[in-house]
């Protein structure tokens, strides 16, 4: 899918953390292709550096100004960055989009845990690809070259946000104009994850019960809630202003709604655990709402047994829904994801989910897999090496450019 870029100048704004972004240079540049960097704070700079970054230490109100003077100066053709709701980005894309030029957007991939997304035009909420059924029931998918696993990555994570975060903390000084979409202080970030461990052990400790029976498919009835992280950029494509308000109206609904005889399962996310506890909020909910041990918090549980064993699962927009339409298990998205049309996800109301959650159209799934892999899944992770598909092994396709009607 990079290898469409062969004679481009691509500029690549920021990455995840990590060496991703120069992984995607050295594999652009083996196409011909030329590349310009731009840095905005001292973890960019850990990661990457050389000639063809530049460093931009001004205002953001100086952005889209600076931004403007580099893709005219030096003719940049493409414009790449990972995330589409970075502050710095989306002053980018819109500008971008003025100038004529295509910007690709990098996220972590919709088919987990072995690809990577790059997506014309905006990922998630802002993604462009279809969502009728009909055209998917219209392809004949061929089969695809084996995907390279890429294991686990979480350690490798946390060791590239640790040292992100220690740059920023120590030489943040040298971009006093910089502004991040997370907190990046050292200090306070070693505090929350050394909670998050203490945290891990006694959840682990306490939903041991809860997931023997997940594991083993003898938990009573039940409907499944994967929450996401506080401040997943995910959340500003739904109507919810944080996750404790897409807690509290789910909540709501299940008691006003769902059989009498079924349990409510919410599921922390692993990478909110250092920041974030709903136990008080839920305490309050089933007391309001006279749940009693109807409503269940739960962290350290085995998420694909859960997943099979829901009569229903409910989400914003994570990928997670992907997972659970992967499993058979119907699902009612409340935010705006890709995958959230007819055939794939409940298109009915939440209050009747709970009642008439529907089912999942397998062949209608796989064939928008096997669509999602062709035009903007790359076999790798963010934290890991990029291992594009050997695309002489795949059937002619359209490009990522061309990829929509």
């Amino acid at each position: 899918m990079l290898d469409e870029f062969r004679g481009h100048h691509v500029l690549l704004l920021q990455g995840p953390n990590g060496f991703f972004f120069r992984n995607v240079a050295r594999h652009l540049r083996s196409q011909s292709a030329s590349v310009t960097k731009v840095n905005f704070n001292p973890g960019d700079v850990l990661f990457y550096s050389g000639e063809d970054a530049l460093t931009f230490r001004g205002t953001l109100e100086d952005w889209p100004r600076y931004f403007e003077q580099i893709v005219r100066e030096r003719s940049i053709d493409v414009v790449m960055l990972f995330g589409d709701c970075r502050v710095y980005h989306r002053i980018a894309i819109e500008r971008a989009r003025q100038l004529g030029v295509p910007v690709y957007v990098f996220e972590e991939g919709y088919v987990r845990p072995d690809f990577v997304t790059l997506e014309l035009g905006g990922v998630n909420g802002h993604s462009r690809i279809p969502k009728d059924p009909a055209f998917y029931a219209g392809l004949a998918p061929t089969p695809l070259p084996k995907a390279r696993p890429v294991g686990n990555t979480f350690r490798r994570a946390a060791w590239f946000s640790a040292l992100y975060a220690i740059a920023n903390t120590f030489f943040g000084w040298l971009y006093p104009n910089y502004r991040h979409h997370r907190d990046l202080n050292a200090f306070r970030q070693a505090f929350f994850w050394g909670r998050s461990g203490v945290r891990k052990a006694w959840h682990r400790i306490r939903d041991h019960r809860l997931d023997r029976l997940l594991r083993t498919g003898k938990m009573a009835p039940y409907y499944l809630v994967p929450l996401q992280v506080y401040l997943d950029s995910q959340i500003q494509h739904s109507q919810f202003a944080s996750v404790a308000e897409f807690i509290e109206l789910v909540v709501s609904s299940f008691a006003e709604h769902a059989p009498k005889d079924t349990y409510l399962i919410l599921k922390h996310h692993p990478f909110d655990r250092p920041y974030s506890d709903y136990s008080k909020l839920l305490r309050r909910l089933a007391q309001q709402c006279n749940l009693g041990n109807r409503l269940i918090y739960s962290d350290v549980i085995h998420l694909p047994s859960a997943l099979k064993g829901a009569r229903g699962t409910v989400v914003i927009n994570s990928t997670v829904g992907l997972s659970s339409i992967h499993h058979g298990t119907p699902l009612k998205c409340l935010g705006r994801a890709v995958y959230d049309f007819e055939g794939l996800t409940c298109q009915l109301p939440l209050d009747e989910f709970w009642t008439n959650p529907g089912r999942v159209d397998q062949s209608l799934y796989k064939k928008f897999r096997w669509w999602l892999q062709i035009n903007n899944q790359l076999n790798g992770n963010v934290w890991s090496d990029l291992y594009p598909y050997d695309e002489s092994k795949l059937l002619p396709v359209r490009s990522v450019a061309d990829s929509f009607p």
